[in-house]
């Protein structure tokens, strides 16, 4: 039998496609971020262009001095309340927002495969602001926040609550599903040991901590376990 007529059939594709939520994700920080480059480089938009990622940064990235103004007033206008939502589609480089790019296309295929599209959406947008309101209650030196490695780290957060489960039914270690989150930290206490860190590594963790706790709440089945279990305890 060829293989168009086993497509035609129903056969399973050898590749399964990006998630449609995780594809969006992608195209979003890549769309700007080819603006931003462009611009900077005269290509498009002029010579206002030039300033385009600047404008950015003040307008839409997250900023702690902000939060605490918020906090300390009552007083959320909608202009500062948006950053928590737009800051990670702005990065300060290509090569900022391309690895960020990088990670999300393969955690979010992963976890996309099992998660349906709301929630891979919820522990992105929901990783980045807790990562956000984490980092301005902590960072004083430091109050700029952008990119999307807050919700990234929430993916990575449920990637590493999926392995947890699967080496739990195969009665192995579960501590081993933390091994991929380790070795990011790792190479984070790296690169600040040899270029100098900041503080956006709180949001990072935050992030992760977020995803991986969402997760028990939005993966198949995830609430009705949980339920079952409160009510076995009542």
């Amino acid at each position: 039998m060829s293989e168009e007529h086993m497509t035609e059939r129903g056969a399973p594709a050898p590749i399964n496609p990006l998630p449609p939520v995780v594809v969006a994700l992608f195209l979003m920080i890549l769309g700007f971020e080819a603006a931003y480059t462009l611009g900077s480089q005269g290509i498009v938009g002029g010579p206002q262009a030039v300033g385009w990622r600047q404008a950015a940064i003040q307008t839409y990235a997250y900023n702690a001095d902000i939060q605490r103004w918020m906090l300390a007033n009552g007083i959320y206008p909608f202009e500062h309340v948006i950053r928590y939502i737009t800051y990670p589609f702005v990065h300060a480089s290509f090569t900022h927002a391309g690895f960020a790019g990088v990670i999300l296309l393969a955690m979010g295929k992963f976890v996309g495969e099992v998660f349906r599209q709301w929630a891979v959406a919820a522990v992105f947008a929901g990783s980045a602001i807790f990562g956000a309101l984490a980092h301005g209650m902590v960072a004083h030196e430091q109050p700029w926040l952008m990119g999307a490695y807050p919700g990234v780290y929430g993916l990575i957060g449920s990637f590493t609550y999926l392995m947890w489960l699967r080496l739990g039914e195969l009665g192995e270690r579960q501590v081993r599903a933390f091994s991929l989150i380790g070795f990011l930290m790792g190479l984070q206490l790296l690169f600040a040991l040899l270029f100098g860190g900041d503080s956006m590594w709180i949001a990072d963790v935050a992030g992760f901590c977020f995803g991986f706790a969402l997760s028990f709440f939005v993966a198949p089945g995830g609430w009705t376990k949980i339920r079952a279990k409160l009510q076995q305890r009542g």
